[in-house]
């Protein structure tokens, strides 16, 4: 078989099935195109994508902006490592500090690994500059969040399935309920050994859990008052999802460290960033931390052109408007169908909860159905049912993703 081949949906699925680890349970559908807000599978038929890659899509699927950032710069030089300087990496690094507001940014590759970054620096910092005794700063994180399934990130998760059978666990976290401003008062108070608070401004894979007005404002404070980082994950939530460039922009948060990554490409290839001030960044020295693809003059010009498509298109905007549309169009729903118990979301970053146990396959039945109707979603923890479609949608699109979603909620 060779990879011009055209294969059926079936056959797609038993090639992954029989020669890739199961480490994921996707939708039984088989994507071959995407343009915009659609995808199209093997046979030709057209979805709308309402996951965008987990939020890494939000530019639309094949963007030609970022497309074409991509190719050109394919084409002239793809890779250095961090051995040398290459001409991308400088300009790349001064269009993100500028938009985000800081003085410094370490490239990296994946979501996870930026959190790793993030970690580290957070520790570094806490012995150099809080003077914290060696390997002894702890850092508080949140129940029921989601950073990634590195070994060390699956330490503080309290994910059965992502933990089990891999331990042993690293050391040094504090967990606290997450949108609880008590709990995390009192992790503060419990030692000075506390370098950095992580949270997710969004608890996007536990169910697009939104906290408390004020919550993150005053978490910023807090943390703040005892000399503390604070460190935003913004991985799935950052780059326009939530109807701002950033979450924490919905309370004038500033976080002490930046995690970056899904969207700041578009999708079009693996990027990432930890974003902080010259005070933090400053304590990372040459051999500390590194990655041969970080910052590669590709991940630089892919990242460069999917943010400006971000601004340039007022995608923020977008997102703000087109999720309250969505949100008033399911809650009034919800109050007439007994299946959708409710609906939450902030931009266009939305969830419904369905009137049923997190056991139970209703949801990802639901899911199904949804795709047989032209609709691409996905379930998360049994019952939740997110929906997040490419930030490019316009209210056409989104009032007929609506309709599609209530008629086949009726129908179930």
């Amino acid at each position: 078989m060779t990879v011009l081949n055209k294969l059926t949906s079936k056959e797609a699925i038993e090639l992954e099935n029989n020669y890739g680890a199961h480490n994921y349970h996707p939708l039984p559908v088989v994507l071959s195109r995407g343009e915009g807000v659609h995808v199209w599978d093997v046979e030709g038929k057209k979805y709308y994508d309402f996951l965008s890659a987990y939020s890494a899509v939000n530019q639309g699927h094949c963007h030609p902006k970022v497309v074409d950032a991509m190719v050109n710069q394919a084409k002239t030089l793809t890779l250095t490592s961090r051995a040398f300087y290459n001409d991308m990496l400088g300009k790349y690094e001064k269009f993100a500090t500028e938009l985000f507001g800081f003085d410094k940014l370490l490239p990296m590759n994946t979501g996870a690994e930026a959190v790793e970054t993030a970690l580290k620096l957070a520790r570094k910092w806490a012995y150099e500059v809080k003077g914290i005794d060696e390997n002894k700063a702890e850092i508080i994180v949140c129940e029921n969040n989601f950073h990634g399934r590195t070994t060390t990130i699956i330490s503080f998760s309290n994910d059965p399935v992502a933990r089990k059978n891999f331990g042993p666990y690293t050391k040094g976290f504090l967990k606290i309920e997450y949108d609880n401003l008590q709990e995390l008062q009192e992790a503060l108070e419990s030692s000075n050994n506390i370098a950095a608070f992580l949270v997710e401004p969004i608890q996007g894979e536990a169910g697009v859990y939104v906290p408390s007005d004020g919550y993150l404002a005053a978490a910023k404070k807090m943390c703040a008052d005892y000399n503390v980082l604070f460190i935003a994950d913004e991985v799935q939530t950052g780059i326009a999802r939530t109807g701002k460039m950033l979450a924490v922009d919905h309370e004038n948060v500033q976080p002490d460290i930046l995690i970056l990554g899904k969207a700041l490409s578009g999708g079009a290839y693996p990027v990432s960033a930890v974003l902080a001030n010259n005070n933090i960044m400053n304590v990372i020295k040459p051999g500390n931390h590194g990655s041969t693809f970080g910052g590669n003059p590709v991940a630089a010009a892919v990242a460069i052109a999917a943010l400006e498509v971000i601004t340039e298109e007022n995608l923020a905007a977008n997102a703000e408007k087109l999720g309250q549309i969505f949100r008033d169009e399911l809650s009034a729903f919800a109050k007439d169908n007994d299946l959708v118990k409710s609906v939450r979301g902030k931009g266009l970053l939305n969830a419904i909860l369905i009137n049923d146990t997190e056991d139970s396959s209703t949801a990802w039945d639901i899911c199904l159905k949804l795709r047989d109707n032209g609709l691409l979603a996905k379930p998360t923890h049994g019952n939740i049912i997110r929906f997040a479609p490419p930030l490019v949608m316009n209210k056409e699109q989104l009032l007929e993703c609506v309709a599609i979603i209530k008629k086949t909620i009726q129908e179930f």
